[in-house]
């Protein structure tokens, strides 16, 4: 599906998304109108979904992250769907995973500190529908992370 020209210009352009078109295609060894038409035929496959700005969230006063492994009750029709629409509406809630197994979903949640945390939990997080256990992991230090792919 991917040639060894998709490759460089993937590479490139995960390796610097901010830099200008013309510099990309100059790097990855193609013309301007290559990159332009093989980045475009990305986007149509659906390989390239776009193009974004990663904010660092920590530089905006948010200082603590807690992963929340959530176990829902299954007893009840829609538990996943009630649950996932209400969780979207946490906008401290940045990420949401469902799995198939013991734990239903996980939530990545940032606050600010402790006690916008604590109020946040109690406020938001335990109110949202369907859940039968909830279990918190405080996160300490983030050893790897990464949004490249080894193309």
């Amino acid at each position: 599906m991917l040639d060894d020209t998709d490759r460089r210009i993937l590479r490139q352009l995960q390796s610097t998304p901010e830099a200008r078109a013309a510099e990309i295609a100059e790097r990855a060894g193609v013309t301007p109108a290559t990159y332009g038409r093989r980045i475009e035929r990305l986007r149509v496959a659906g390989i390239l979904r776009g193009v974004r700005g990663v904010i660092d969230w920590q530089a905006l006063g948010y200082a603590v992250e807690v992963s929340l492994r959530v176990t829902l009750d299954k007893t009840q029709p829609r538990a996943f769907d009630a649950f996932i629409e209400a969780a979207r509406a946490v906008p401290e809630v940045l990420e949401i995973q469902t799995f198939l197994g013991q734990v239903d979903a996980r939530l990545s949640v940032i606050a600010r500190d402790m006690a916008h945390y604590q109020q946040l939990y109690r406020d938001r997080l335990l109110t949202l529908p369907h859940i039968a256990d909830i279990e918190a992991l405080m996160h300490v230090a983030r050893v790897k992370g990464r949004e490249t792919l080894p193309l």
